[in-house]
């Protein structure tokens, strides 16, 4: 017959405790290890974030502002030396009352203002943006373009679209020395030679003098290097500045605000320029070249928020889309 052996005792001064404590204390220590988990996930969400902050932004807008920075004066800036004429020994005409700024931004299609940006009193143009086609929406009249360095050939292949179509038109080209006017291929040569062929063309061209200020101009601005900081000054950066010079109020037609693209993903798609609707997206634009550390490259959104700063200073408006 066998055995039976008694029930398991527990060990002498150790007490089962009561099943329900038990379960109570179980949930007690999975609720302190979720929140340990809940706090560290935390701080290592802060630690990646802030560390992804401090690696895209190139710039830190206003650095030097309030502080040792004291704007200056575009006013004051002298017309004369900082605009070499390149056909003929004219001047660049004076000042204009009131300019607009027709910027090559998508935004601009189907707004209807050809109109009253043909009722400006100087228009201001950029690069290789046509007119034909877009009337209706840009306008046709155009007092001033100014033209990047590798924009020329752009413009001087299409002269039915950029030198006929407006005759009245005054050029401002602008670039490095060592692209407008080294020894070999100068693109000033090139220029000079399109006037034998065109001579009613109006062109100048910004001198060294005036694109060291440009540089020196974007430093006390943003507290950053040019050259340095891998940037390329775009030619939106030329054509605000040119136009504060020359003009006394200037209206900006297309241009975003700099917090634009910090919308997305809820902005939908524009492409960068107008005339080209299956070019590169805008905002991708702004932001790949804003974020980028190697090469050179515009930093369009610093370069706004430096616009922004200035609208109250110089009479700068903007509107389509309207912002200050």
């Amino acid at each position: 017959m066998a055995c039976s052996r008694p029930p398991s005792q527990p060990p002498v001064g150790r007490r089962l405790l009561p099943l329900s404590r038990h379960r109570r204390e179980m949930s007690s220590n999975k609720e302190q290890r979720s929140a340990v988990f809940v706090i560290l996930f935390a701080l290592i969400t802060i630690l990646i974030l802030y560390s992804s902050n401090s690696a895209n932004e190139v710039f830190h807008y206003g650095s030097l502002r309030g502080h040792i920075h004291r704007p200056v004066n575009l006013k004051k800036w002298g017309i004369t030396d900082g605009y070499i004429p390149i056909l003929g020994n004219k001047t660049l005409p004076s000042r204009c009352h009131q300019c607009v700024i027709v910027t090559s931004s998508s935004h601009l299609l189907g707004t209807k203002l050809g109109p009253e940006i043909e009722r400006a009193e100087c228009t201001i143009r950029m690069n290789d943006a046509p007119t034909t086609g877009y009337s209706a929406d840009v306008g046709n009249k155009t007092t001033f373009r100014v033209v990047a360095h590798s924009s020329v050939f752009r413009v001087l292949r299409r002269p039915q679209e950029f030198v006929n179509r407006t005759p009245e038109t005054v050029f401002i080209f602008w670039g490095p020395p060592s692209k407008m006017q080294k020894p070999q291929g100068s693109l000033v040569r090139v220029i000079q030679r399109a006037g034998l062929v065109f001579p009613n063309m109006e062109a100048y061209a910004l001198s060294p003098t005036r694109m060291r200020q440009f540089d020196d101009l974007f430093r006390g601005e943003t507290g950053k290097d040019r050259e340095k900081s891998h940037s390329w000054l775009s030619t939106g950066w030329f054509t605000m500045v040119t136009a504060v010079e020359l003009c006394d109020h200037v209206h900006v037609y297309g241009m975003v605000p700099p917090g634009h693209c910090s919308q997305r993903p809820h902005l939908q798609r524009m492409p960068y320029h107008y005339y080209e609707p299956k070019g590169p997206d805008e905002c991708a634009t702004y932001i790949q070249n804003e974020h980028s550390h190697k090469g050179n490259h515009h930093r369009f959104i610093t370069e706004k928020r430096v616009f922004s700063s200035w609208a109250q200073l110089y009479g700068i408006t903007f509107s389509h889309p309207s912002w200050t």
